[in-house]
């Protein structure tokens, strides 16, 4: 009888280690989604002033960040539209399209993981799909890749994305009533919050060779063209830049060395 119980006892214990470490998991991906939640929807702030500074009304700005709700493309589409109006609307879209494709990427590297199957085997519902294809967003797909367990993966990204939906939406109402009353955006200085916003998303991505030259490359690309083509259309051609060097991989040696 002992005999059978020492071959029993380390599979039990064996189980509750597992247990308790994917329990330790799914609490740290929920800090870690909670963390990024927060922090991100504060730049909702600046957005809503932005786009009201750029001549959308309260109601606008905030419808546009309930449908588009990607900050990347949100921030591009109201950057073009302060600088050319909306003479350069076309420009605009097509700018914050762009940048929106990247999501289509992360939709398909996050569909296996969140696409959970029911308990009773049936598929995930059509709303639950719907839902996770709006909350695909850099940083709920950067909190879900950082965990090491499929489950703990699932929780950081359902709440990354949940917090940031509601904080994004909150303080993009927040920004518009602020930057309705202020009047002139200018004057405190956030006519310049949109280029800081891109900074900021783009220098943690200068860590390798490629990225460092396609951001210089597109860079000068778009101070040549600025002066003589109409605003938004320097930064659909600066993009060619970043294709070229992916289509072709440049710089690929030394980006791996």
């Amino acid at each position: 009888m002992s005999e059978r119980r020492d071959e029993v006892l380390p599979d039990d214990d064996r189980t509750d280690r597992d247990a308790i470490e994917l329990l330790a998991a799914r609490r740290a991906a929920r800090r870690d989604g909670f963390a990024v939640g927060l922090a991100t929807a504060v730049y909702g702030i600046s957005f809503g002033a932005l786009a009201v500074a750029a001549g959308l009304d309260v109601w606008q700005t905030c419808f546009l960040s309930l449908v588009m709700f990607t900050g990347g493309s949100q921030f591009a589409l109201v950057g073009v539209l302060a600088s050319g109006g909306v003479a350069a609307g076309g420009s605009a879209i097509a700018t914050a399209a762009m940048l929106g494709i990247r999501n289509v990427v992360y939709g398909m590297r996050m569909k296996p993981l969140v696409d959970e199957p029911r308990p009773d085997g049936r598929p995930a519902s059509v709303w639950r799909r719907v839902a996770a294809a709006w909350v695909t967003i850099d940083e709920s797909t950067a909190v879900a890749l950082a965990q090491s367990d499929d489950r703990a993966a699932r929780t950081g990204f359902w709440v990354t994305g949940i917090v940031i939906f509601i904080g994004w939406n909150l303080t993009t109402l927040a920004g518009a009533l602020i930057g309705d009353a202020i009047g002139d955006t200018r004057a405190w200085g956030l006519d310049a919050a949109a280029a800081a916003a891109f900074l900021g998303l783009l220098w943690p991505r200068l860590k390798k060779f490629q990225a460092g030259a396609v951001a210089v490359g597109a860079a000068v690309v778009a101070t040549i063209t600025t002066p003589v083509l109409m605003p938004g259309l320097p930064v659909l051609v600066a993009a060619v830049v970043a294709v070229v060097v992916g289509w072709f991989d440049l710089f690929s040696r030394r980006r791996s060395a």
